[in-house]
């Protein structure tokens, strides 16, 4: 029923600014969506409620933390946060507030190492156009390096493949990505 009396509301705010005088009534709303008209006048005087009166604070707090953190924190961190500050609410009622408020955190890309040195760095020329064929095993070898995360840090592995065989012809793995 609050539904319709918030949109009885809406229409009507909207009609008194855009169409002539009379066009779009209460009286005529409450029969087309067959509500009461001492009802909707009900509502409208009815004081806001305990819970809509919570969710707006919390709509505040969760602002505030989601503010204060940069736009990085999502839902369960707000959560935390709002915890700290001693205000109980749960995951979902947040998650919820956040996506009415239109909050989305912001995902910091995952951090990868670099695997080259820092400096004046032009283009890297293109040796074989892009042709990775070869009639002849020897004639033309490509390379490549890759890194791999162990439980003991970050693997560098170079590899050198010979086109005609497609083969691995040679290879060096290290704890760094400098050569020799």
């Amino acid at each position: 029923m609050s539904e319709k009396y918030e949109f009885i509301d809406a229409e009507y705010a909207d009609a008194l600014s855009a169409v002539p005088r009379g066009a779009l009534t209460v009286t005529r709303m409450c029969r087309w969506l067959k509500v009461s008209k001492s009802g909707f006048y009900e509502w409208r005087s009815r004081p806001e409620s305990a819970a809509a009166a919570r969710r707006a604070g919390l709509a505040l707090l969760i602002s505030k933390a989601f503010e204060d953190s940069d736009g990085t924190y999502g839902y369960r961190r707000v959560a935390a946060q709002l915890a700290r500050w001693g205000t109980a609410a749960g995951l979902e009622l947040v998650r919820k507030l956040m996506r009415e408020l239109g909050l989305v955190a912001c995902q910091p890309r995952p951090w990868r190492p670099s695997t080259t040195r820092q400096g004046q760095a032009g283009p890297i020329p293109d040796l074989v156009n892009r042709d990775f064929t070869a009639d002849v095993p020897g004639q033309k070898m490509v390379g490549d390096i890759t890194y791999i995360h162990t439980w003991e840090g970050w693997a560098y592995l170079a590899t050198v493949i010979d086109c005609a065989t497609r083969k691995v012809v040679g290879w060096a793995i290290d704890d760094n990505y400098r050569t020799r």
